[in-house]
């Protein structure tokens, strides 16, 4: 049976509304994506005018047998373990404290919020300048502690410089992510409170019986997109360390810029890069695997 005419008309009406979005799309991320998939395969550099030559699976042999590789994804596992259970309970534990109707609890959320809003940049420039050895930290710590106090290397110590990058991951997010779950905590009724106050159940068991069960699929989303930004971190260590001390933040972004724009090896960082893109393919896989029908729509 034919359609009717106006169905089709609204049919092409929204396809030439999504017309110029996926257009912008496939020349920014689709046809680049295969391009780069394309290298992979092949041995290239930044002259696009050569030919490419093709060498199979070499590179993907190279990336199973390369110690550096190994070293930065040992390096983002441990970024992403530092940062996605602080920011997941922590995130959580904020919109529940801001999840009530108290006079000027807006001005607490909007606080909480507000590091959302800085720039990446402005909040790297300002932490690498608090962390500095004449910076503030050191200075108020100078002050407390007087003439022997030693200044301490946040982001020049190969022990420090890690877990004072993922600070900053956590201060932009932690306020992101507490939005995601104060809406969730606004979809539960009051109503199952209530009933377990009247079974007994008061204060954390409260939260332990109705809040946990009923926020899982958005505990499995901030997990996820936590984990997947964790896995994809760059700019702070760009701006912050460089991939130092002695390559102690160099996660597997910068290790695949490095050898795109240092090394020259674009064909060995695209082939990086697809590793990369199918790690983060399975972290996606995985909301919808422990959500199922429970999860976000």
């Amino acid at each position: 049976m034919p359609r009717p005419a106006t169905a089709r008309s609204s049919t092409l009406t929204a396809w030439a509304f999504l017309a110029p979005a996926l257009l912008l799309l496939g020349l920014s991320v689709l046809i680049p994506a295969l391009l780069a998939l394309l290298m992979s395969f092949s041995r290239s550099g930044l002259d696009v005018s050569e030919p490419l030559q093709f060498v199979g699976l070499a590179n993907f042999r190279r990336l199973l047998v390369d110690p550096m590789l190994q070293r930065v994804a040992v390096t983002t596992f441990v970024y992403l373990i530092g940062v996605v259970p602080p920011i997941v309970l922590g995130s959580l534990g904020l919109a529940v404290l801001v999840n009530r109707s108290l006079p000027g609890i807006h001005w607490f959320r909007g606080a909480f919020y507000t590091p959302v809003l800085v720039s990446l940049v402005v909040a790297a420039i300002a932490f690498r300048w608090l962390y500095a050895e004449n910076g503030l930290i050191n200075g108020w710590l100078s002050a407390l502690l007087g003439s022997r106090f030693e200044p301490i290397g946040f982001l020049t110590s190969p022990l420090l410089a890690l877990p004072s990058v993922m600070v900053v991951t956590l201060w932009k997010g932690l306020g992101y992510y507490m939005v995601i779950f104060l809406a969730g905590l606004q979809g539960i009724a009051p109503e199952l409170y209530e009933a377990a106050a009247l079974d007994g159940s008061e204060g954390w068991r409260c939260h332990r019986d109705i809040t946990l069960p009923l926020l899982r699929p958005y505990i499995t989303l901030v997990a996820v997109i936590s984990a997947i930004g964790a896995t994809k971190v760059f700019e702070e260590v760009y701006l912050m360390t460089q991939g130092g001390p002695a390559d102690a933040t160099r996660t597997i972004v910068y290790y695949v810029y490095d050898q795109a724009f240092s090394e020259l090896e674009i064909s060995y960082a695209c082939t990086v890069g697809l590793a990369l893109f199918l790690a983060v393919l399975l972290l996606s896989l995985v909301r919808y695997l422990f959500a199922g029908d429970r999860g976000l729509t």
